[in-house]
Parts: C-alpha cells; structure tokens; sequence
C-alpha cells in the first residue's frame, strides 16, 4: 500500500463511520469486512444471509460486524422511506417494498436514513444498478446537480507535478460529453475530492486544446463557461482555464502562455472536456508514468456511495471504504 491511501486509512480510523457493503455475500467483501473490522478503519453493515456467508468464507472472523439478512430484517420502513421519497414519481408502495428488499436500494437507504455514513458496492453489480438508487433516493449535494468520478493518480514523491507526486482527475467514468454547467460541477467536485481524500489544498485546471484564447470554437468556449460559473458559485475556489496540459503543469509553458494566472504552472486538479480525453489521459499517466491510479471515486452524492470495479481485490474494497469514510466526514 503506498503512503497515501495508508494516510487515508489511518484517517479513517479516526472517524469511526459505519459504511454498508451490500454484496456481502461475495468473498471479496467478506474478506475485506474482516479487514476493516479488525484494522478499525470503519464500522461495517453486511448485506446478506449469514449461512451463505459462512459458506462462502467459513474461516472469516466477523465479530463486531452488523449482518442483516433481508430473509428476516423488518424492511418495511424503509420502504414506506421509499415510497415518501419517490411517490411524487409515481412510485406506489408495493413497488417500493420490494424494492427495499434489493440489497442495493436498502443499503442506500439506510444510509439515508441514518443507519449508515455510506456505502459501497459493485464488484458483482454494474455501475448504473449501484449509483441508480443514490441518485433516487440521496440525491447530488447543495450546489450541484452532476454526480461525477475523480481518479487520484500517485506518481513518485519527487515527481516536479501535482503535490508531492498527488494529482486528481476528473471526470474520467460518468459523463460522457458535459455541458459547461456539468463540467463547472465536476470541478467543484473534483476540488472537495482532493481536499477531503488527498489531503491536498486544490489548485484546479480546466483542460483544453487552447490555452486562453489560443484557439477558437465550441469545444473551448464550453471550457470558458465553466470557468465563469465556478466563479460565480465559488469565488474562493483557486481554477483557471481554459489551459493547454503542459499550461496547465510546467511553470516555464504557464508563464509563457497564461502569464499572471494562480494555477497554471502548479495544478493539481486537473478537469478533462469530456470522458474520452480523461479516461485517455488517466490511463495514459498510468501507464507511461507509472502512476497508481486509485479509483473511480465517485462524487457529487449529498451522502456518499461508491461504485467498485467488478475486477477490485478485497484490498481495493478496503481503500474504497476509507475513501468513503473521509467523504462522509468532509459532507457532515
């Protein structure tokens, strides 16, 4: 585990946050349950038949954490929850009790309802049946309207980019193609993403192929308009675009071609036009710097869920849940 994410479970130690897993039949989970567990770094809420999970990991030791069998848990106020939330949709009340016995919308639930300081799930479940109850019944935060994925990308500490080697990108797995509202959102987010999980004070770039007024046309005055409202919405908020990469990174290019800007030359958050550039862009400084890219961390949630990959190691459900227990303390 490298500097950082040990920085981010140490932190969440300290926090105590309940995070529910609601694949916790899956051995991945389990195992990462016991981990958590016993390491401290949150307390756990496992979503699943007890019998299965002694089956599929009878060695596991979970004392301490809170199992719910939805074969025998009393679901119906959360689904009169539910109902309340989403009646005005159309939703009626049958629906929304047997809804609340899916794993993944009870699991949400109790995190609306307090139960829960968030939760995690997707390593047996696509990303749209994960973020689709939050985004139901959670809901984005004040002030924004786009929920959003950062990647933080760890480089070596004596890399001359980002804070000691720590930079965030975002959006690089949701949107496909932001409008200037979603992208000014994406960039409030990927800002309280680096302060709450890097640790970072966020020095915030708006990628284009232009670099103030370099280059004319749609795709760089979209970046123009976002510019103007995160202005707007958060004055204090230290972003400047629209910015070229090497603009955006290298103090020599940063003087010559945005000469007085606060950011240029020394970003550490760096927001991508769209999701074909920041998928590109994250998984080539992945590869050709080496960089560990730790994510998709989703973002823009009022309370927060993760989304993991189907591919993720019980290590990565480990890190995910720290994560998520340093969103729900930077929310509160």
């Amino acid at each position: 585990m490298n500097d950082l994410l040990n920085t981010i479970c140490e932190k969440a130690k300290k926090l105590k946050k309940t995070i529910v897993l609601a694949e916790g039949e899956e051995p991945r989970i389990i195992t990462a349950a016991e981990k958590i567990q016993k390491e401290g770094i949150a307390n756990i809420i496992l979503i699943g038949s007890p019998d299965v999970i002694k089956q599929k990991c009878p060695n596991a030791k979970l004392d301490g954490i809170k199992i719910i069998d939805i074969a025998h848990f009393e679901t119906e106020p959360y689904a009169q929850l539910l109902y309340e939330l989403r009646k005005a949709k159309g939703m009626d009340i049958e629906f929304a009790r047997k809804l609340a016995k899916n794993p993944l919308y009870l699991g949400v639930l109790l995190v609306k309802n307090g139960d829960a300081d968030g939760m995690v799930a997707g390593s047996i479940n696509a990303t749209g049946d994960v973020l689709r109850p939050a985004l139901q019944i959670i809901k984005t935060a004040p002030g924004i309207k786009t929920v959003s994925s950062c990647f933080i990308m760890v480089m070596d500490k004596d890399s001359k980019y980002g804070d000691n080697g720590v930079l965030v990108f975002g959006d690089c797995a949701v949107n496909p193609d932001p409008t200037a509202e979603q992208l000014a959102d994406i960039a409030v987010a990927s800002a309280a993403s680096a302060k709450a999980i890097a640790g970072i004070s966020p020095r915030v770039a708006l990628l284009s192929y232009s670099t103030k007024g370099s280059a004319k046309g749609d795709l760089v005055d979209k970046v123009i308009n976002a510019l103007d409202i995160v202005k707007q919405s958060h004055p204090d908020l230290q972003i400047d675009g629209e910015l070229q990469a090497d603009a955006a990174l290298v103090p020599t290019v940063a003087d010559l071609k945005a000469p007085g800007s606060t950011v240029a030359g020394k970003a550490n958050v760096l927001i991508f036009p769209d999701l074909q550039a920041g998928n590109i862009g994250y998984k080539l400084v992945q590869r050709l710097a080496g960089a560990e890219a730790i994510g998709p961390i989703c973002q823009g949630f009022n309370m927060p869920v993760n989304d993991l990959s189907r591919g993720c190691s019980s290590e990565d459900v480990v890190n995910v849940v720290a994560m998520t227990a340093l969103q729900s303390a930077a929310n509160a």
